[in-house]
This record gives C-alpha cells, sequence and structure tokens, in this order.
C-alpha cells in the first residue's frame, strides 16, 4: 500500500462510538461525536508538522501512526463513556476539551513530540483568539488563576504549561511529559503566584530525578525558561526543544532567533550592570561584537539541575531580585574580569577573554566561587582564602578579628594561628594581671564569623589553628564541644591542631610531652624540623630546673587520645603537620607556615606584616577523560590557561587589608587543584581502591604539577618573577618531589612516600632554570564542594559519598543519583522500582544487592566501603607532586580509637601535609517514606542493628579484641603503620556532616 494508491483520509469505521457519545461543545451545543473529524484533526496536524500541503505526501509510516493514534483516542474515549453511562435513555456527554486532552496524550504515548507539541501550540492560539473574542467565559469549565504582585489576577493558562513540558522532555525518551503534567496539574492551586507557578514545573520534575535521572535535564529546562524570562524579557524568542535542533545554525528557525536574541542581548545586559553599579565599567570597553559573536548559548543545556539551580541562586547577578544574567553571561563576565589587565593591542584582551570562556563554559576549569562571585564587578575581591598569625598584643589581636570581618565579607575564607598567644595564667606585665588565655578571643573571632555571612551568599567562616604544644591545648580541644561551658565554646568556628614531628614521635613511642606558654618560649613557633625538637628539649631541660614560670607534662599518648576522641566527637579539631608543611614550602627562605586555611590545603608564609593570600580553581578531570584514559594535550593546554587566569587574579583583585596586599603581589601564590577524579575513574571503569585507581592519582597529578609549573615559568619569562623569588628551593633547582627527601632526613628515615616518575622533568628544570617561576605556589587540592555541583562532576579527590542520596545547600535539597551506576544498571536491564527501592533501603550501597555483579558492587564502593588506607595512598601519590597541600577527608563506618590512630599515623608517615574532616555514617540520609519496607519489616536496617555510637560506647568500657591487630595493606602494597594501641576508642559523637545545609566550609 502507498500513498500514491490509497488515499489517506479513507479509515475504517469500526471504532466509532457513533451517536452513543455526545460531545459538548465550547458554546454547551452538543453534537455526536465523529470519529471521521477526530482522525482528520490529526492527520491535519501531522501533515502541518511535517510540512506535506497534500494528504498524498503522507507515507505509509505516517499513515499507521495517524491510525495508531487515532484508534487510541476512540478507545480511550470508549472508555470514558462506558465509566460515565447512565441507565438513562440520555447518551453520555464527553467535553470537547477533554478529547482534545486525549489526543495529546495519544500523541505524545506515541512518541510523536513534535507534532503534539504543534497540536498544543494551535490549542494555545485557538484559546488566545477565544479570550480575545470574549468566548472564553463560555466554558463550563472551571479555570484557577494567577495572582501577579500588583494584585491582578489572570486565568492559568494550561496549554502553555503543556507546551512547557513537553519541550522540556522532548529527545528524554525516558521521560513522560504526561505524567509529568498530571502531578503539575495537581500541584497548581487558585491564585497561585507566577513565582510559585514557576517553581511549581521545577519541583515536580525535580521528584523524579531518584526514579529517571534524565528528568535532571527536564528540571534544567525549566529553570533556564525562567532565567531567559528575566535576563532576555518574557517576549525574547525562546530555545525551542521540540521543532528543530537546538540552536541550529543552518536554518531559519526559531533557535536562530533565540542565538541572536542571546548574543544581542549582551551589550543591554552590561550596560544595565554597568548603571546598577554591580559591573566595571571596563568591561564596556571590549569589542563587543567579538564577544557576542564567541557566545554558545547550547552550552546552557550542559547544566545538570543541581549546577543551575546553584547558579541561578547565588551567582547570576540580579537587580531587584531579577536576574539579569544567563548562565553564558555569567562565565563571559567572569572571562572579561580576568583579562582586563591582558595586552590590547591586536585583539589581545579578546582573544584571552574567549580563551578563559572557553575554559569556564565548557567546565575544563572552574575559578573558586569568590572569583565567580565578583570577577567584572566593582568589587573584585577574587582570591578564595586568607591566612593570618596574631601576635600576642591586644592592638594586634583585635586587628586580626577587624580584618577577618573585612576580609570574609567579600567571601574570603580564614585562617588564623592563635599559637603566639599566652597561656591562661600568664603574667600581663601592663596591669600586673594573669592572662585569661586564649580561649575568650577565639569565642570573639566565631561571633565575628557569624556575622559577617557574605552578603547571604554563604556563611562566613574561620578555621583556628593551634601548636600542640600550646598550655591552653587541651581547651582548644573541647571547643566545638556540646557540652561544658558555652562561654569557652565556639560552636560555629573550625579548629585545627598544627602538630609538629616531635609530637608524634612521642606518641608512637609512648613518651612524655610538654605543655608550654608561648610567652616564655617565644622561637618554638618559628622552629620546625630538626631545630624544632632541639630547641624544645632545651625548653623541658630548662623546665626542669625551675627556669620557666608555666609549663605542664603530660604523657603523648593521653593527649593523642584525647585529640582522636575529640575529632570524632565534634569533627574537630582537624590535624594537619607542621614540620612537612615547611620543609617542602617553596618559601622557607621567606618565613614560616604557621597555619593553613579554612580547608587545609593553603600552606603560605604569614606574619604581622603579611597575611598570606590564595587564589583558587580547579581542573575538572571529568572533561579530559576518555575510556582510553587522559587526554594529555588538552590536559596541558587547559593547565596553561588556567594558569594564567589564576595569575591575573593577583593584579585585578581587590584587598581588603594592606597585610593581604603585600603578601599577595610579593609572593604571588595560586592554587590549581582538581575535582571530577572520581568521574575520570568511573569512565576508564577503575574501583578506586584499585592500584589502577592509585597509579591513575599519581600520574594525572604528575601531568598537571608538569604543566602547571611549565605554565608559571612560561608566564615568568612574559612578565617575570615574583618578587621574592631568589633564594627560593625554585631557584635552587629544588621541585616539590625533589623536597620529600627533606621530611625523610628530618624524621630520620620515618617516611613511606613512594617516589616514581613517569615523564621527563628535564625540560621543566631548564625552564626554571631559565625563567624562573612567576608564582611562589602553584598547586593545592581544595574542596570544590560548590563548583563541581556546578560543573556537575564528583567533588574534588573525593569517592563516591552515596550512590543515591539528598545533598542540601542553601538553594535546598537535591537527590543525587549516580548516574554512571544507572546507566549499568540499565544496560543490564536491572533499573527498575525495586533498585530503587533497594537503594533507598541500604542508603545508597549496592553490597548486599545479590541481582548486583560483583564487577559493579567493586566498582561503586561508596566511600565508607573503600578501604581507607588506599585513599591515603592515592592522597600521597598527589602529594609529592603538589608545592602546598590536599584538603583531604577520611571516611570512617565503624569508628574505634585503634583504627583512628591507624589511619592518622597512616597519613602522617605517608607524607601528608594535612587532612581534613573525618567523615562518619549518620544513621541515614534516603527519605524511605515511599519506600516498600513490607518485605523488609518496619525498620530500615540502621535500626535494626547496633548504631555506631552504641559500638564505640560498648569499647570504651571493654576495648574490641581486633583493637590490637594490624589494619590490612593498603592496595599498593605498602602496610599502613601501626602506632601505639590505644586502650579505648573514641566516645560517641558526629562528625562533620557533609550535608549541613547551614555549613559551607568548604563551598
Amino acid at each position: 500500500m502507498t500513498a500514491a494508491t490509497t488515499p489517506p483520509v479513507t479509515r475504517s469505521n469500526e471504532h466509532n462510538p457513533g451517536p452513543a457519545v455526545l460531545v459538548r461543545k465550547r458554546d454547551a451545543r452538543t453534537v455526536p461525536f465523529d470519529r471521521d473529524t477526530i482522525h482528520q484533526a490529526i492527520e491535519s496536524a501531522f501533515r502541518a508538522s511535517y510540512k506535506l500541503p497534500r494528504p498524498e505526501a503522507l507515507g505509509e509510516e505516517l499513515i499507521a501512526a495517524i491510525d495508531g493514534v487515532a484508534n487510541g483516542v476512540v478507545t480511550e474515549i470508549d472508555f470514558e463513556a462506558a465509566r460515565n453511562s447512565t441507565n438513562t435513555p440520555t447518551p453520555p456527554t464527553i467535553d470537547v476539551e477533554t478529547i482534545q486532552d486525549l489526543v495529546e496524550n495519544q500523541l505524545m504515548h506515541a512518541g510523536q513530540y513534535r507534532v503534539a507539541r504543534n497540536y498544543i501550540v494551535y490549542r494555545e492560539d485557538r484559546s488566545r483568539e477565544r479570550a480575545i473574542r470574549g468566548e472564553e467565559a463560555k466554558s463550563a469549565q472551571k479555570t484557577l488563576k494567577v495572582k501577579h504582585a500588583d494584585g491582578s489576577t489572570t486565568p492559568l493558562d494550561t496549554h502553555a504549561i503543556k507546551r512547557r513540558v513537553f519541550e522540556a522532555c522532548h529527545g528524554l525518551p525516558e521521560c513522560k511529559p504526561d505524567d509529568l503534567l498530571k502531578d503539575i496539574l495537581v500541584s497548581l492551586y487558585d491564585n497561585i503566584s507566577p513565582e510559585d507557578l514557576e517553581k511549581a514545573l521545577v519541583m515536580v520534575a525535580r521528584s523524579r530525578i531518584e526514579q529517571e535521572p534524565s528528568y535532571n535535564q527536564v528540571a534544567t529546562r525549566l529553570v533556564l525558561h525562567t532565567v531567559y524570562q528575566e535576563a532576555l524579557g518574557e517576549n525574547a524568542p525562546k530555545p525551542d526543544y521540540a521543532n528543530a535542533p537546538l540552536f541550529a545554525a543552518d536554518q531559519q528557525s526559531q533557535a536562530d532567533q533565540f542565538t541572536t536574541a542571546y548574543r544581542t542581548g549582551l551589550r543591554r545586559y552590561l550596560a544595565d550592570g554597568v548603571e546598577a553599579e554591580l559591573l566595571d565599567p571596563t568591561l564596556l570597553s571590549y569589542d563587543l561584537d567579538t564577544i557576542a559573536a564567541a557566545l554558545h548559548p547550547q552550552r546552557d543545556l550542559d547544566f545538570q539541575y543541581l549546577g543551575i539551580q546553584t547558579v541561578y541562586d547565588r551567582y547570576l547577578l540580579h537587580i531587584e531580585g531579577r536576574r539579569i544574567e544567563t548562565p553564558q553571561y555569567f562565565w563571559m563576565r567572569v572571562a572579561m574580569g580576568l583579562a582586563l589587565n591582558e595586552d590590547q593591542t591586536s585583539g589581545g584582551r579578546e582573544a584571552r577573554a574567549i580563551e578563559f570562556y572557553s575554559l569556564l563554559s565548557t567546565f575544563r576549569f572552574v575559578s573558586a566561587t569568590p572569583t565567580l562571585f565578583n570577577s567584572g564587578t566593582l568589587h573584585p575581591q577574587l582570591s578564595s582564602c586568607y591566612l593570618s598569625t596574631v601576635e600576642d598584643d591586644l592592638t594586634h589581636i583585635f586587628k586580626v578579628v577587624g580584618d577577618n570581618a573585612a576580609l570574609s565579607k567579600w567571601a574570603g575564607g580564614l585562617g588564623n594561628d592563635w599559637t603566639n598567644i599566652r597561656a591562661t595564667g600568664s603574667h600581663i606585665k601592663g596591669t600586673n594581671g594573669a592572662s585569661q588565655g586564649v580561649i575568650p578571643f577565639l569565642k570573639i573571632v566565631n561571633d565575628t564569623a557569624l556575622a559577617v555571612n557574605q552578603g547571604g551568599k554563604r556563611k562566613g567562616a574561620v578555621c583556628s589553628y593551634l601548636e600542640t604544644w600550646h598550655l591552653d591545648v587541651e581547651e582548644f580541644l573541647e571547643l566545638r564541644k556540646n557540652t561544658g561551658d558555652d562561654r569557652r565554646r565556639t560552636h560555629d568556628m573550625h579548629t585545627a591542631n598544627w602538630i609538629p614531628d616531635l609530637f608524634m614521635k612521642r606518641v608512637k613511642n609512648n613518651q612524655p610531652w610538654t605543655l608550654f606558654s608561648p610567652n616564655e618560649v617565644s622561637d618554638l613557633h618559628d622552629l620546625y624540623g630538626e631545630a624544632f625538637e632541639t630547641r624544645y628539649a632545651e625548653y623541658e631541660a630548662m623546665a626542669e630546673r625551675g627556669e620557666l614560670r608555666q609549663y605542664r607534662r603530660i604523657d603523648a599518648l593521653t593527649l593523642w587520645r584525647k585529640i582522636l576522641s575529640m575529632v570524632f566527637e565534634t569533627g574537630h579539631p582537624w590535624i594537619t603537620f607542621k614540620d612537612p608543611s615547611n620543609l617542602r614550602s617553596p618559601q622557607d627562605h621567606a618565613g614560616v607556615v604557621h597555619n593553613s586555611n579554612l580547608c587545609t590545603e593553603i600552606l603560605l608564609n604569614t606574619s604581622k606584616d603579611e597575611t598570606a593570600v590564595c587564589n583558587l580553581g580547579s581542573i575538572n578531570l571529568r572533561t579530559h577523560t576518555t575510556p582510553e584514559g587522559l587526554d594529555q594535550e588538552l590536559l596541558a593546554d587547559t593547565v596553561k590557561t588556567a594558569v594564567r587566569m589564576l595569575d591575573n587574579v593577583i593584579d585585578i583583585n581587590y584587598y581588603p587589608t594592606e597585610e593581604a596586599r603585600n603578601a599577595n603581589t610579593r609572593h604571588r601564590p595560586v592554587g590549581m587543584g582538581i575535582m571530577g577524579f572520581q568521574d575520570a575513574l568511573f569512565i576508564q571503569r577503575m574501583p578506586y581502591a584499585s592500584e589502577e585507581a592509585v597509579q591513575f592519582a599519581d600520574e594525572s597529578m604528575e601531568l598537571i604539577s608538569y604543566h602547571a609549573i611549565l605554565g608559571s615559568t612560561q608566564l615568568a619569562a612574559e612578565r617575570g618573577t615574583y618578587g621574592s623569588y631568589a633564594g627560593s628551593k625554585w631557584s635552587k633547582g629544588l621541585l616539590p618531589i625533589d623536597t620529600i627527601d627533606l621530611v625523610e632526613q628530618s624524621r630520620g628515615g620515618d617516611l613511606d612516600v613512594d617516589r616514581s616518575m613517569s615523564l621527563d622533568w628535564a625540560p621543566v628544570r631548564a625552564a626554571v632554570k631559565q625563567h624562573g617561576m612567576r608564582n611562589s605556589n602553584v598547586m593545592a587540592i581544595a574542596p570544590t564542594a560548590t563548583i563541581s555541583n556546578i560543573a556537575g562532576s564528583y567533588q574534588s579527590i573525593e569517592p563516591t559519598y552515596r550512590n543515591l542520596f539528598v545533598k542540601s545547600n542553601l538553594s535546598g535539597d537535591f537527590t543525587i543519583v549516580n548516574e554512571y551506576l544507572v546507566n549499568d544498571l540499565k544496560r543490564l536491564d536491572l533499573w527498575d522500582d525495586q533498585m530503587i527501592d533497594d537503594l533507598k533501603y541500604y542508603d545508597g550501597s549496592v553490597q548486599e544487592l545479590d541481582r548486583v555483579p560483583a564487577d559493579l558492587k567493586k566498582l561503586y564502593e561508596t566511600a565508607f566501603e573503600t578501604d581507607v588506607f588506599a585513599l591515603v595512598e592515592a592522597c600521597s601519590r598527589r602529594q609529592k607532586w603538589i608545592d602546598m597541600g590536599i584538603s583531604f577527608n577520611l571516611y570512617i563506618a565503624k569508628p574505634s580509637g585503634k583504627m583512628l590512630n591507624d589511619m592518622y599515623f597512616h597519613a602522617w608517615r605517608k607524607g601528608l601535609k594535612t587532612t581534613y574532616y573525618l567523615r562518619s555514617q549518620a544513621a541515614t540520609q534516603i527519605e524511605k517514606s515511599t519506600s516498600d519496607t513490607s518485605q523488609r519489616g518496619n525498620q530500615p536496617r540502621w535500626m535494626k542493628s547496633k548504631s555506631a555510637s552504641a559500638e564505640v560506647a560498648q569499647a570504651v568500657s571493654k576495648p574490641p579484641a581486633s583493637m590490637a591487630a594490624t589494619p590490612p595493606a593498603s592496595p599498593a602494597g605498602s602496610p599502613p603503620v601501626t602506632g601505639p594501641d590505644l586502650s579505648q576508642s573514641t566516645p560517641a559523637g558526629n562528625a562533620c556532616s557533609i550535608d549541613d545545609p547551614d555549613c559551607e566550609a568548604c563551598q
């Protein structure tokens, strides 16, 4: 049968209900239902969608599709008629709107989204025409109203909602627009505001993400619709997902109109931003035609829902709540802001801005949050971290507190070193009184961080550091406890212990430890390595002879137990190591590293005259990885450009204090990190706790280090070396890999770090020797909590937290599902409602699911199921290439004192400079109210077993026999160091909550 021989208008009438069903028209008249009328309407919609002016042009495939849709509609009408039939002789009646709804549903069920979309548009246009003629009021159906800000109301346009749902689901066969639409319409109410209407669409879509990750893209498209309405205007062309390839360049279409509107709108956006005193007027001096032509609107679709919602809520500039930025305007604004000081001749500044934009908008490299907030604005505070040392002087103490407020105001994270402050009971010469020690001042620091909340974008955050020999250290350890005198508690401030190697040696050998007041041992704070150990022993001898007024002797092991107890109970203090941080510092000739930053990855010198500053950004390994491995050429190009972007921050940056300006302009440190490491492993099918993954951690960081150092030398050749270059380790030919020997010598060999390398470093050494370095420090791995959300990648170097869980931040609660796992399960036909229910029940773990193959169980181990010693080994392999530190979390599923001891000793022996949070498992993170517990009883799994707290509490009274056992060897073949046997475990309590919406320390 062909279209030429069979007229398409001739159809079988066997399913026609005939006069047994009446159709109620909009003017309340009723007429008999006629199947041919419906069939002709459907055929017209097909012909219009496929641009076929004559019925004869329909092919066999479309004829069959038309018949299928028409028969489906008739079947539904038969069902409706039977359901509404009565014993009266009057035939059942169906509204014409109901019939048209059935046509839409059948088109969607048939996968004819293009036709369905056009059919909706047709209905929308006819409805608008009827409203203009005043005919809509005759409809018998009740219409919900939308209430606007001025108090006026308009009828709810259900056709427009249907159109948006269709378009948002286009090209996503797993998503069911008809089901989505039903849920949306049920959620609406009379007098709904336009804002709540927009949110309702998004909320319904995002609620389905756990069942089908493709709804992630649906939610993204719905959020983008809101963005475009605000930034481009309600009457501006919108992207057309259904009728043509989005943003098509080869045909005149709505997509072309949208792209044109997007690009031409850039000039207006910049002008509005300058007029509102949000943007730097210098941005208007760019060649805006060139800049606009470089915009790629289609990259808006690369966002996951969590990313676009976060960008919308917190990063897009707004005027009185209305966003004036689209995502691509946002990326270009950041890029233009970073290129302001580039050479303006021969189009260089525009070319650099476009180069920077290319990295940002494709997620190859993402600058840290302060740079994203403030680049291109009138207050370009682009730096991430500020580190300061507090002098033992009341004036300077409160100067630092004031500096904290000024630095935090513009989104800087803070790290304060308080070790200089004399201990409780110390003599104060000026008043002839006694000091209250460091604790009362830290309470003030805590409250200052709360008061200055960075304009509501995120909470102010600070970490205070204290060395382990300080006489107030035991009170310092308890600052985050929920019991005790609240006047001596800092519930919102982070704390970190700055530990010298000598303390770790004393703990290992079960030797005594002496606490001092800094005003009597003032040089200890500036010493490290062998010099510290020698001087410390001298002070102990002086104390024995009675030459020191204040000191206290304590067993090192007792203090270590208390540290570990507090780390588990409160998540603090973070454990950081003073000696490797200083011995491996490139800047040991120019000062001392007294502390780290808010997230423990920045290691820079501080003094009274210099507040250390660091400028951060992260390479996204996900965008550089294929199943065959890293795209080394692309990665090298990304690193080179990223180093330039980071270096530019230093000269553009707004400095709230002179001490910050002094340090940053003199030493020019930058901190390039990574994110998406877990993505890279999934792409290559490597379990995290495998030899291959550890080797990949080593080689990927080596490659980044190689090109980062080269990038800085190239900038030095172009712009000159940093001010304090002479005398640095760089100037002596020492690269980060060379400095491991210094730590080993200082410790007397107690170090176990792999020294292998895979690249030829001779060219890098030659470049450093010839040109020097533009930056004193180049690399640091930050947590990337927010920017990885934006980029749709796994955070930093973190393993999978869970394969299904709810993540909370200031933008709300977000269902996070491991799409790599889902795709694998779909491939095996295992992704179904039962699997979703199982994942919820087992808190995102697949380990107890018999249906899941063993290789997938290994690949998709969660953070608490991954061997922690493998995590340490991988981190050690990275640390050897990095000149600063790594924000490194430790995970513990079954807490015990022995396990905590072995983990931290292993990290120390493996050469790590710092550690970050200890993550312990909460009872449950998955909402189980929608899961079927009848198969397993009413209690979730965690309630059936003994809780972690109960296990630890029992261990305190009766240590388990396994506590003395040596932990298993790491996958790399190096057994963890076994420290002294802790005869008790840590007390029960809570560590950091990774999903606490109020905690933005690592955002």
